[in-house]
């Protein structure tokens, strides 16, 4: 449905009764996007905990007849949950959000919304469906997540060399390999997750830091960058101390 949002169910079921609920609809890079609107509340002091939620069930809107995308993308949902850190030195160093909505064309489900009302020849054309121009989003992802994992670091006086761990939204192998190799960090660094779940949209970024996490690859005073891009196209990168 349109409305309410998401975000409204899931406070409901949760019984979180004080608490604002919104959604954030920045396809793929939406967990960053929310994690940066996080951060903020928690630095103005307008909350002191805040869930920051990505759940996708992107087989919904998948072509299984389109072997482009229908071998890429997956199901799955995370959580991040950001509370007051008392260290000025730990946490959420900084965020940096970007779009380019010139290119929403490369990357979108076209059909069903106010836009294009689902009628039978949207139906017809597939236009409820996920649609990609594999190309142009390679060469957009590769460009525009080094330009913004390269402000993080610049922003904090740090290089790639001093970074431990990598958290990346899992979009495909060759965009993660193209970007660490831009980038100069060894690609053990990248937690890696798409090989077992592909690509989980929104959910991809909570889900591959939770993964690092429980294997134990994340220690105090790590420097964690994270990163994400998504359909609008819409990217960012946040650097973090663990």
């Amino acid at each position: 449905m349109p409305f309410p949002a998401a975000a409204c169910f899931v406070q409901a079921k949760l019984g979180a009764s004080r608490a604002a609920a919104f959604d954030v609809s920045a396809a793929c890079a939406g967990s960053l996007f929310a994690l940066s609107i996080a951060d903020s509340f928690i630095k103005t002091g307008t909350a002191k905990k805040v869930l920051v939620l990505g759940a996708e069930l992107l087989s919904r809107i998948t072509d299984w007849t389109d072997r482009g995308t229908c071998v890429l993308f997956g199901d799955a949902a995370g959580a991040m949950v950001l509370v007051v850190e008392t260290r000025k030195d730990r946490g959420i160093l900084s965020t940096h959000l970007h779009t380019d909505g010139t290119q929403t064309n490369i990357l979108n489900v076209p059909g069903g919304g106010s836009l294009c009302p689902v009628t039978e020849k949207v139906i017809a054309d597939k236009g409820q469906f996920i649609k990609m121009n594999g190309r142009e989003v390679y060469k957009t992802a590769v460009r525009a997540l080094e330009a913004a994992s390269r402000e993080a670091l610049e922003t904090n006086g740090c290089t790639p060399r001093d970074v431990t761990r990598v958290i990346a939204h899992q979009a495909n192998m060759r965009i993660l390999e193209h970007v660490m190799k831009k980038l100069e960090i060894p690609l053990e660094k990248c937690e890696i997750n798409i090989d077992q779940v592909g690509n989980t949209s929104s959910a991809s970024v909570p889900l591959t830091l939770d993964q690092a996490n429980r294997a134990g690859k994340l220690k105090d005073g790590d420097l964690v960058l994270m990163m994400a891009i998504g359909g609008g196209m819409a990217w960012g990168s946040a650097l973090v101390r663990w």
